[in-house]
């Protein structure tokens, strides 16, 4: 399965991609992604974590809560929904 995402990625432009926690799926084909970036504070340079929600689609509801996955940026999907699901690295 790995080597039909790297074809597919490599075939298209660069698209981002995040690594997070699905912290909720009560949304029909939607996980809802926490994805976790650990920066330097711009003045006193001390690691801050900075933590983002991202929406993903999810079409065949494969991720549950708790999951590590992988989301890759695409197209507006809705008002909130440009991210989609790449795969499930671990359960």
């Amino acid at each position: 399965m790995s080597e039909n995402i790297e074809s597919q990625v490599e075939s298209r432009n660069l698209r981002k991609t995040r690594v997070g926690e699905v912290v909720s799926t009560k949304m029909d084909k939607t996980i809802v992604v926490r994805s976790v970036t650990r920066v330097p504070h711009p003045r006193f340079g001390k690691i801050v974590k900075q933590i983002k929600k991202f929406y993903a689609h999810d079409q065949d509801g494969q991720a549950q809560l708790g999951d590590t996955v992988r989301i890759m940026e695409t197209r507006p999907l809705s008002k909130l929904k440009c991210w989609r699901l790449i795969e499930v690295i671990k359960h």
